[in-house]
């Protein structure tokens, strides 16, 4: 009797225990969640909702390219932005833009959690769990105002294997490619590659586009010639946007287009799926499409740079070398975000002929200045590549009381019709902080008096059209046609002042990322025995002892004495370059 009615309570207790227990892991599920959602709308996690689109939305960094909008544009119709390409760089998101966008405009990025005709902008790197296939919207804006373009083309594209940037001179195509992983500063072998040229719908995956592809001619570090198409180089007016990239292991020869005939992608997919094509955002551009006009003929002597956030530098510079015969200027921008357009548009009003091309690609100084070389063969017999912190002094005309006015051009001219020079090198002496402790009033030119005593490689000026087909250089020099060579300049007669080291204030922002391709970061362990690096400097950005007193071995005032002797105004001693005070 006791048997059953043990085993009749066990047969009553059991529903009901069970149903206790999911009750009591319902409730935990239930507040679990509930302090989910508190997180979720605490202040400490800052992700906007917005009718059920969760996105995170934040000032964009910059904006890297000059827009021709009207005035009246913005204040009237704002259309949807479209962003054609991402790449995703270590420290940033780099969002190319089809529409034209004034650098003054207020702009927010959208990242969506998972689930020069460009302009470019740069966004922060997306927060944790948010994807990187960012969108853009002008400030202020609605998410819900944009709809589906926020959400059309979501390629990011990694910076560590990408064809970035394309130009064409009239028969040829230069492609830009990062990863190809080629000899450094030496040729390679063309015949690994070919250039696949693309007419295609880019927000529509399914569409296998018109493509053609034609045979590399050269290759080195990361360039890649190639022959134009002819259907292209027959109607160079419409090639500009045209989608290029890079194919790696081209076909067995029987397959390969050597006349560059068009064929349907969808049809041949089986015999090149063993030839990758690599990811690219590149569009051909000519770069001589924007050129200047001269009556006269190409200008003597031009300069060239690159630069990242040095526009307080330029006036001194370019001001400089104009009065030394420097007629042209190009400056490749590497993402400066220090109101470096409103020094250009003032130089440019002074009639002093400088353009600035939006350069967004980190650590490849070598590939701008190739890029630089084509555009300027049509405008320049000479153009040197030095940076703004790099002044010439000619010391035996100095020492002699001789005109100093034009001396560099005077230089280069005597060898503009040579048959055997095409590149003129130059040794660069490097000066220190010189005892200064805060940036000299008149310039690096007059503040910085004291230098190591044993120059410091060197800098050239190339004659573009004299180059190798490669376009390869190693920053200071090129690599020349067969039958042309350099030539090195005495000291005596031409040096380089390079005020490499100066006051911490100003050398400490170099430690957030050099434009130079050997040191890119400052605080990563590489390339320790660099001459990019300050000797014994180490990786982090803290002000070593006596700083102002290093890099000090002789004390040599020639340019300083050079530059008031020849520029100061003879009433106030002001320099060109000094800005009234108001």
């Amino acid at each position: 009797m006791e048997s059953e009615q043990r085993l009749k309570r066990k047969r009553t207790y059991r529903p009901y225990s069970r149903a206790q227990f999911l009750s009591l892991r319902s409730f935990i599920l239930c507040f679990s969640f509930f302090v989910f959602l508190m997180f979720l709308s605490s202040e400490r996690f800052p992700i906007r909702t917005v009718s059920f689109h969760p996105v995170l939305s934040v000032p964009s960094l910059s904006i890297l390219s000059k827009s021709s909008l009207q005035d009246s544009f913005h204040g009237k119709l704002r259309l949807p932005l479209r962003v054609e390409d991402r790449v995703l760089f270590p420290d940033h998101l780099l969002l190319l833009v089809s529409d034209k966008i004034h650098e003054d405009d207020k702009l927010d990025c959208v990242y969506h959690k998972f689930d020069g005709f460009r302009s470019v902008v740069r966004c922060p790197i997306p927060p944790w769990n948010h994807s990187a296939a960012a969108a853009l919207m002008w400030r202020g804006d609605e998410v819900d105002d944009y709809g589906w373009s926020l959400r059309s083309n979501q390629t990011v594209h990694s910076w560590d294997r990408l064809v970035y940037e394309a130009a064409f001179d009239g028969k040829t195509a230069l492609v830009f490619a990062k990863g190809l992983n080629l000899r450094p500063h030496k040729e390679s072998d063309p015949t690994k590659f070919m250039c696949q040229f693309s007419l295609k719908d880019w927000d529509d995956e399914n569409d296998e586009g018109f493509v053609v592809m034609t045979e590399a001619i050269v290759a080195a570090q990361e360039v890649v010639r190639c022959s134009l198409p002819m259907s292209i180089r027959n109607n160079l007016d419409s090639a500009q946007g045209i989608r290029v990239t890079v194919v790696h292991e081209p076909m067995p020869s029987p397959v390969r287009i050597r006349n560059s005939r068009p064929y349907e992608h969808g049809r041949n997919r089986r015999r090149h799926k063993e030839n990758v094509a690599m990811p690219s955002v590149a569009k051909l551009y000519n770069p001589t499409s924007h050129q200047m006009k001269r009556d006269q003929g190409k200008y003597e002597l031009c300069a060239c740079t690159m630069l990242w956030n040095q526009a307080p530098a330029l006036r001194e510079w370019i001001m400089y070398h104009a009065w030394l015969g420097v007629e042209r200027w190009f400056i490749y921008d590497n993402n400066s975000d220090d109101g470096i357009q409103d020094v250009v548009e003032e130089l440019d009003f002074q009639d002093y002929n400088v353009s600035r091309h939006t350069w967004p690609w980190i650590k490849t100084q070598e590939a701008g200045f190739s890029h630089c070389a084509l555009r300027a063969r049509n405008e320049c017999k000479w153009v040197g590549f030095f940076d703004v912190d790099e002044f010439y002094y000619f010391p035996y005309h100095h020492r002699r009381g001789l005109q100093g006015q034009n001396l560099l051009q005077s230089l280069v001219a005597n060898y503009s019709s040579s048959s055997t020079v095409a590149e003129i090198r130059t040794a660069c002496h490097s000066f220190g902080p010189s005892g200064l402790s805060s940036t000299p009033s008149q310039g690096v030119t007059v503040g910085y008096t004291c230098r190591l005593q044993s120059p410091e490689r060197h800098k050239s000026i190339v004659r573009p059209d004299l180059l190798n087909e490669t376009l390869l250089n190693v920053v200071h020099h090129f690599e020349l046609k067969k039958g042309f060579r350099y030539l090195n300049v005495p000291e005596s007669s031409i040096i380089i002042n390079h005020y490499k080291y100066q006051v911490w204030e100003t050398f400490r922002a170099k430690f957030f990322r050099r434009v130079a391709t050997y040191v890119v970061d400052w605080q990563e362990n590489q390339n320790q025995g660099s001459k990019d690096r300050a000797p014994g400097l180490g990786t982090e950005a803290i002000e070593p002892p006596n700083w102002r007193k290093q890099f000090c071995e002789v004390w040599d005032t020639g340019l300083r004495d050079f530059v008031l002797a020849n520029l100061a105004d003879s009433a106030t001693g002001s320099l060109p370059w000094e800005k009234p005070l108001v």
